[in-house]
Formats: structure tokens, C-alpha cells, sequence
């Protein structure tokens, strides 16, 4: 079988460092500091940030968005990117690691982004305002809990339902009441 010729490296730039160089943008590197880390001019990155997404789009069997993800999940251990990190506080540094460490802690903060969102925050900013952790470091974590959280619902489906809920209630009350209620709070029956 031959090798897939959309998978060919783009000026240089293989599938595996764009994917991680999109991880590591995520969490707060600049596109200087990504082009200096793939040894090419800012200007090449660029390019490179432009085609490879179109090849994406020319890939009917899916098979290099899906080996993107794989990539972009594994970002921490690209070669190229590893003793490379963007500033972040202390703390931000400590829920980072955390995030990555406790599948209960992301599942808890994947929860109250989508509340945030539901109340009319973006929540990946509210998810690093409030714990410092970029959206590349909390998609790094998404991709790495991802099949063990598909085999606990599998697992207990009840109790994976029963912990999103407790978690879920919390952030809308934590929410509501930042935003001074609900529309409803006032209303008995």
C-alpha cells in the first residue's frame, strides 16, 4: 500500500508538528515561538497553518483529522516542544498538571465550561480566568480522558449521570447567582 500523499510534510512541517504546534498555540504560545521551535521563518509556519488544513479537507476517509487529534492529544510529548512552555502563573502551572492527572477535575471543569456557556460566558475564558488553564491544555486533556470516561459511562452510566448532575448543579447555582438569579428563582407554586 502506498503512503497517502496528503500526509507528506509542508515545508518541512509534518502532520504530528502542526498537530502539536495547534496544541501548543492552544495554550498560549505565539506563532513566533512555534515557527522558531519547527526550525522554519514565521512566514513558513504560516503557509504551513494555511495547507494543512486544506488537505484536511481533501481527506474523504477522515483518516488525517483523525491522526490530528491523536497528535494534538500528545502534544506534551512532541520532541520539538517539549521544554518549550508558555508563561503561566504558579497556579495556572498546578491545574495544568491537575487537569491532565485527575480525569474527576477536568470532568468536573468540561462541565462547568458548558454551564458558563449556557450562561452566556464563554467558557474557555471563564475556565482560564478562573483556573489559568488555556483551551489547548484543557483540549490536551479532553483527548487524554476521552476513552476512559466512554468506558466509566459504560461502566455505571447511572453514576457517571448522577456525578455530571451534582457537578452541574453546582456551576448553574454558582452562575445564577453571580449574574443575580434566575429568571425564575422568585416564582413559587
Amino acid at each position: 500500500m502506498s503512503e497517502n500523499p496528503l500526509l507528506a510534510p509542508i515545508h518541512g512541517i509534518t502532520l504530528e508538528d502542526y498537530s502539536a504546534a495547534c496544541a501548543k498555540i492552544g495554550s498560549g504560545l505565539s506563532e513566533e515561538e512555534v515557527a522558531k521551535a519547527l526550525g522554519v521563518e514565521l512566514p513558513v509556519w504560516q503557509e504551513a497553518n494555511l495547507l494543512w488544513p486544506e488537505r484536511m479537507k481533501q481527506d474523504a476517509t477522515y483518516h488525517i483529522i483523525t491522526l490530528f487529534g491523536q497528535y494534538f492529544g500528545e502534544a506534551d510529548q512532541h520532541p520539538k516542544f517539549l521544554n518549550l512552555k508558555p508563561a503561566v502563573s504558579a497556579e495556572g502551572t498546578g491545574n495544568i498538571d491537575k487537569i491532565k492527572a485527575d480525569k474527576d477535575f477536568y470532568q468536573e471543569l468540561e462541565v462547568a465550561r458548558q454551564v458558563a456557556y449556557e450562561y452566556g460566558l464563554d467558557g474557555a475564558q471563564w475556565i482560564m480566568d478562573n483556573y489559568g488553564i488555556p483551551v489547548g491544555d484543557f483540549q490536551i486533556a479532553a483527548s487524554k480522558w476521552s476513552d476512559q470516561i466512554h468506558q466509566d459511562i459504560q461502566a455505571n452510566y447511572a453514576g457517571y449521570n448522577q456525578q455530571q448532575d451534582a457537578y452541574r448543579t453546582k456551576y448553574q447555582q454558582l452562575f445564577a447567582a453571580a449574574q443575580g438569579g434566575n429568571l425564575a428563582d422568585d416564582i413559587s407554586f
